[in-house]
């Protein structure tokens, strides 16, 4: 069993832009590095505390070969190093198990995860290859050519969905009904003037490319497609014999997030209330097999349970990962857990998805809905590329 803490309240997310919206222009990595120093400094997290660090970043970035030191850098933390990870949408939730895994090490007591992506203006890369005729190389759009085809099982995300709702039976009603709930679970944290959304999420200063003059002020996201029955039920299969259409699956965006791993003692310390425990209880890792992507949540969530010492049955709410209604569905059948107790507040399916970040804003929603319900125990689990998966688990107790 993992035996990490979270200080409650010391951790944030930006609001997610949808793709070529708010966010397009600005280097994510200098993003991230403004968002993290001005939420460390809002929230009284003294930066001498901080002894290591991991940057989470999938897309490349002018400079990312500098990765976390350069971001620590710009942080006033030019003393902490740490590694760079690239798990596509598990990042964030192979950070943790990282930054987890540092403290019982004893290679750190106080870890900064950073996880930050921008999807939009992704890298066009040029790879050269001196052996091909007249010398020529390849060129890849790093983001639409990598949803396009899995080199290894040779077919796009999509196809990943639909090979699952093939198996199982699932129909595109049976999406749409998942689609149309998590885009009304959305509206929940959108009440009171978004004071669910407010327990976690930060003011981001858009400014010009450059960074030096400040154009507005990113609060909410952007981008969110309003989701009723009547406007899903128009739409058509995105492939001609299949049943995923885009009101079932989400879309690429940008934003990031970050959080603090610690001891029990120095969580404490740092909580903004020191009643509330948040600790990080197992993490689980699976790879189902080629083309499945949406169903490696299942088995990378029990993993995850067993590491904690817990089953099923012990959990008081679920967030996903769900690039497609498909893994929502696939989750439920397989472990019982009832499709509308999951994903309450919202999930990446509505409020999209810049990888990177993704998870820890879901962990983050799902703290903060095990503090409303008094505590209790929390499971994240979500597919990344490769057919593979990642899982917390963790407790809120106080």
């Amino acid at each position: 069993m993992a035996h990490a803490f979270i200080p409650y309240g010391i951790y944030w997310s930006t609001p997610f832009a949808k793709w070529q919206g708010t966010l397009a222009h600005l280097h994510s990595m200098k993003l991230a590095a403004n968002c993290g120093k001005q939420a460390l400094a809002a929230k009284k997290v003294p930066l001498e505390a901080i002894d290591f660090a991991i940057l989470g970043i999938t897309n490349p970035q002018p400079s990312s070969f500098y990765g976390l030191p350069w971001v620590t850098g710009m942080m006033g933390l030019d003393k902490v190093a740490g590694p760079t990870v690239q798990q596509a949408c598990a990042t964030s939730a192979r950070a943790l198990q990282m930054a987890t895994q540092e403290l019982a090490d004893g290679t750190s007591a106080c870890t900064l995860v950073i996880c930050a992506d921008r999807m939009s203006n992704g890298a066009v890369v040029y790879y050269p290859d001196g052996t091909a005729p007249g010398g020529r190389g390849i060129t890849e759009s790093w983001t639409l050519d990598n949803f396009g085809k899995d080199p290894y099982a040779l077919n796009a995300m999509i196809d990943t969905a639909e090979n699952v709702c093939r198996r199982h039976g699932f129909t595109t009603q049976q999406q749409h009904e998942v689609a149309q709930q998590r885009y009304l679970q959305y509206q929940d944290s959108l009440a009171d003037d978004r004071a669910f959304q407010r327990r976690y999420m930060v003011d981001v200063a858009v400014t010009d490319a450059s960074f030096r003059k400040q154009t507005g002020t990113f609060s909410a996201d952007d981008g969110i497609i309003a989701t009723t029955t009547e406007g899903l039920a128009k739409l058509k299969p995105v492939k001609p014999d299949g049943t995923v259409t885009f009101g079932g699956q989400t879309h690429p965006a940008d934003g990031n997030a970050g959080v603090i791993v610690t001891s029990q003692a120095r969580a404490k310390e740092l909580s903004l209330d020191p009643k509330i425990e948040v600790e990080l209880l197992g993490f689980g890792n699976a790879r189902v097999e080629k083309g499945f992507m949406p169903a490696a949540t299942v088995p990378a969530a029990y993993m995850a349970l067993k590491a904690a010492g817990l089953e099923m049955k012990d959990v008081t709410a679920v967030k996903t990962h769900n690039p497609f209604a498909a893994n929502d569905l696939i989750f439920s059948k397989e472990t019982g857990f009832a499709l509308e107790k999951m994903n309450n507040y919202g999930c990446s399916l509505i409020w999209v998805h810049p990888q990177g970040p993704t998870g820890l804003r879901s962990i983050m929603e799902l703290i903060e809905e095990l503090v409303l319900r008094g505590g209790g125990v929390g499971l994240f689990t979500g597919c990344a590329a490769g057919d593979s998966g990642m899982a917390v688990v963790l407790r809120v107790s106080g």
